[in-house]
């Protein structure tokens, strides 16, 4: 139960709330993924695959016992330990994307927008990563799977990192166009995923 409530507030809080937030700064609505056959829509779709398997996932944890052996339990990995480990994770990705979306300010979206000007943001969690909510998202999806190991939250790690990818390179190739030099220089000197200085 604990678990299906954590990821109702992580999401209301990481995409409904902030949305709201946003929209009622700027009009603008955050949620940028269109709905054609290209790629950045495909996409779209794609995350939300992934969203509804974690959903059918948690609920049947939750409230259909007799039904998790269909869930193909890794039942080797089902340590006290990792459980904790997954629960840090999980919390440390809530706190982490809060924050970078903090500091993303009104240039947040999901998804690209190509219809409203952003600023690019290069300070704070992005100055040490060109991507640190998505990095976050990650960290999440490796701790639902300490959690509850098995084949399909192993499934929402893949699905979920190729997805991640794509949009990552979806994005890096729209704000080339968009920011052109200033873009460029960022990129070398801040990695994609993390940065040691």
């Amino acid at each position: 139960m604990y678990l299906l409530i954590f990821f109702l507030i992580y999401f209301l809080v990481v995409f409904v709330l902030r949305s709201y937030l946003l929209w009622r700064k700027t009009g603008i609505n955050p949620l940028t993924f269109n709905k054609g056959d290209d790629a950045h829509g495909y996409n779209g779709k794609v995350f939300s695959i992934i969203s509804i398997i974690e959903l059918v996932v948690l609920i049947i944890h939750t409230f259909f016992p007799k039904l998790r052996d269909f869930l193909l339990p890794f039942w080797y990995l089902e340590y006290e330990y990792l459980v904790y480990s997954g629960w840090i994770l999980l919390i440390l990705s809530l706190m982490l994307v809060w924050i970078a979306q903090s500091h993303m300010k009104d240039s947040w979206r999901i998804g690209i927008d190509d219809k409203n000007k952003s600023e690019l943001i290069t300070s704070g969690m992005f100055s040490i990563s060109r991507n640190p909510i998505f990095l976050s998202i990650i960290i999440a999806n490796v701790g639902l799977f300490l959690v509850l190991p098995n084949a399909f939250t192993l499934l929402i790690i893949s699905l979920s990192t190729i997805s991640i990818n794509t949009q990552v390179r979806l994005e890096e190739e729209f704000l080339v166009k968009e920011f052109g030099e200033s873009y460029i220089d960022y990129k070398k000197k801040v990695n994609r995923w993390l940065t040691f200085k």
